[in-house]
């Protein structure tokens, strides 16, 4: 390796080639004296991106190494999540982190994991799941342009495996429609995977040509040439810009450059303090700081505490309206009053009813079209470091493809907003394709959604404006069907609170339905009240968290006796989470009603009716319910 040096134009000062290699390497060093065995540290991954790195953020990057989150600053998203060393290396040379925590890499008690996650200051979105990271990077780029209207660019490092995602692509459509001028996305063609090469290796002329069918400006360069580097990312851009750095994997690294079999593999200890003694005997004016480059401070300020909607619903008892209707109408009236709720679509928009959005704000409303994937990832971006207050809507199903990127949302502690419409076989005609049945499953599984499960109107209404105010990942699901309006205006919502909306003096069993079944178990109370039959219906409101305290106690009243009806199957949906709630009291029965395979097309009514989840089946299984305690006795 030679001893060279370059200018990198920030000042006079002389920078090495490589300055951030002796940091990668001390680094992963760190990780093979814990075990050399056990610790997947990535060491090749990170040195064929050393340069690269090196120029992004002490030449390129105009950002506030004190305060990583400065809403000013240039964003970056190591979309390689796996060569996370290289990237708190940077933040060490930046002297935000200090030089000993790099020992603590993958540490229990360090923030330095694995892969990068917020719990770093530096870091903004989760990565490590391959090909989502460039979606999450267009997010943030919109949220520049066309929100913040700021000078901050957005840079986004890619490897060259996570280019056969489908999600990539789907981002890359999507920034150049938009006109993205200020995202750079960072090609590292290091031509070997994890177990294989790549599938196109080093034809670098390949990728640069899918870049530009995709409407990017893609630009070649050797990603361990300073001046190449330096060189392109200085040039003005007037759409989204692809470097094609073709680099070699492990780079630096005599034994391992360019091979197959190292990929997540810590050095031996001898070979990485040998390697350590080489590179820093090379370097000169090693106690240079390096000092990256202020930014513009162009970025208005943004609170998003206390969004409220300006008044109470405005519906009349017994008024008929679709829950998929009503949540268009109240993102519009949130949207009114509140100028940072923006607004997202898959193409459904006037199915989900997010149209009214659009009609109102056209300014925030970002259409997606059919890249549930890369939707869910630009809800994330464009949430990051509080700018927007974000509502992204598609049928409830097709959230089951971003299923990944929902994952990696709640582990990027993001706060986003979802709607899935369409809810259950009571859609109809459309049939199973179409119909969410696994989406209340899905959302469960998350650690930090909230699922809220309106049944009219005005329950609508108040779920959109507290999921607007609740950490997380909210999931709001709405149904196709028109509705009878229960609630009064002024009835008051919150999360995790229940709503008894049937009862009498002496009831016999507690049936708890949402959505289109909370109406059919009204139904069924009228149909059982004439049998002199009274039960208690409960709307749980929100599936998650669960109102456990209220359905304990009504289900005391009816002696232990629940049933649950749900448009969803049965696992995973809102007869599994009662019975969670209900687990550890004794003499309670519970029986659930649920879709139990999958479905066809038909009328909503004949549907609900074959599947044992109308009103009908509900009066049946009360009294079959009845009739087995009274033979019990």
């Amino acid at each position: 390796m030679k001893n060279e040096y370059q200018s990198l134009s920030r000042g006079d000062q002389m920078r090495p080639k490589r300055p951030l290699f002796p940091l990668i390497l001390q680094t992963v060093c760190a990780c093979c004296e814990v075990s050399a065995l056990t610790v997947n540290v990535h060491p090749t991954s990170c040195c064929s991106v050393a340069e690269i790195m090196s120029v992004l953020f002490f030449h390129t990057m105009k950002y506030r190494p004190e305060e990583p989150r400065n809403i000013n600053s240039d964003r970056f998203v190591l979309s390689k999540g796996h060569a996370a060393p290289v990237l708190y290396a940077v933040w060490a040379e930046t002297g935000y982190l200090k030089e000993s925590e790099l020992l603590n890499l993958r540490k229990v008690d360090s923030i330095l994991e694995g892969h990068p996650v917020p719990k770093q200051q530096f870091v903004d979105v989760a990565t490590g799941s391959l090909g989502q990271g460039l979606g999450a990077a267009c997010g943030m780029a919109y949220t520049g342009k066309y929100f913040d209207k700021a000078s901050y660019s957005v840079y986004c490092l890619l490897g060259d495996g996570e280019m056969s995602e489908g999600s990539v692509w789907e981002a890359m459509a999507f920034a150049s429609y938009y006109q993205l001028d200020n995202l750079v996305a960072i090609l590292d063609i290091n031509r070997l995977g994890q177990s294989d090469p790549a599938p196109l290796q080093h034809h670098v002329e390949k990728y640069q040509k899918r870049c530009e069918a995709f409407g990017w400006n893609a630009i070649i360069v050797d990603g361990h040439s300073v001046d190449e580097l330096t060189k392109v990312l200085s040039q003005p851009r007037h759409q989204p810009t692809a470097i094609v750095a073709k680099t070699i994997k492990g780079k630096g690294i005599p034994a391992a450059e360019d091979k197959m079999g190292w990929h997540g593999k810590p050095l031996p200890k001898e070979m990485a303090e040998g390697l350590l003694k080489d590179i820093q005997a090379r370097i000169m004016n090693s106690n240079k700081r390096l000092y990256p480059a202020t930014p513009t401070e162009d970025a208005p300020p943004v609170s998003l505490r206390n969004v409220r909607m300006p008044s109470a619903p405005s519906y009349k008892l017994g008024e008929k309206i679709a829950t998929r209707k009503a949540y268009g109408m109240a993102l519009a009236k949130l949207g009114r009053y509140n100028e940072h709720v923006v607004a997202l679509d898959g193409d459904t928009k006037n199915s989900t009813f997010s149209e009214l959005f659009k009609n109102e704000h056209p300014e925030r409303y970002v259409e997606c079209y059919i890249a549930e994937q890369n939707m869910v990832s630009i809800a994330v971006g464009c949430a990051t470091r509080d700018r927007n207050v974000v509502f992204a809507s598609t049928f409830a199903t097709f959230f089951t493809r971003a299923y990944d990127q929902l994952r990696m949302a709640a582990i990027s502690e993001s706060n986003i907003n979802l709607c899935g419409s369409h809810c259950g076989v009571s859609i109809g005609e459309d049939g199973p394709s179409q119909m969410g049945l696994e989406d209340i499953a899905m959302f469960r599984a998350i650690p930090t959604a909230t699922i809220f499960y309106p049944s009219d109107g005005v329950s609508t209404e108040k779920a959109v404006e507290l999921a607007a105010n609740t950490k997380g990942v909210c999931f709001i699901r709405t149904s196709r069907p028109e509705n009878t309006v229960l609630y009064n205006s002024n009835e008051d919502f919150h999360v995790g609170q229940a709503k008894v909306v049937y009862k009498t003096s002496d009831d016999h069993v507690t049936v708890i339905g949402a959505g289109v079944t909370l109406h059919e178990a009204l139904a069924a109370a009228e149909m059982l009240k004439k049998e002199r039959i009274n039960i208690r219906v409960i709307d749980p409101f929100t599936i998650k968290p669960l109102d456990s305290k209220t359905i304990v106690e009504h289900a005391k009243a009816t002696r232990g006796r629940i049933i649950t009806v749900e448009d969803h199957y049965y696992e995973g949906g809102l007869g599994e989470a009662v019975c969670s709630a209900v687990v550890n009291e004794t003499g309670f029965n519970v029986h659930r009603m649920a879709v139990a395979h999958v479905p066809r097309s038909g009328k909503p009514t004949e549907l609900l009716k074959i599947f044992g989840i109308d009103r009908d089946a509900i009066v049946q299984a009360v009294r079959k319910m009845l009739s087995s305690s009274a033979n019990a006795k």
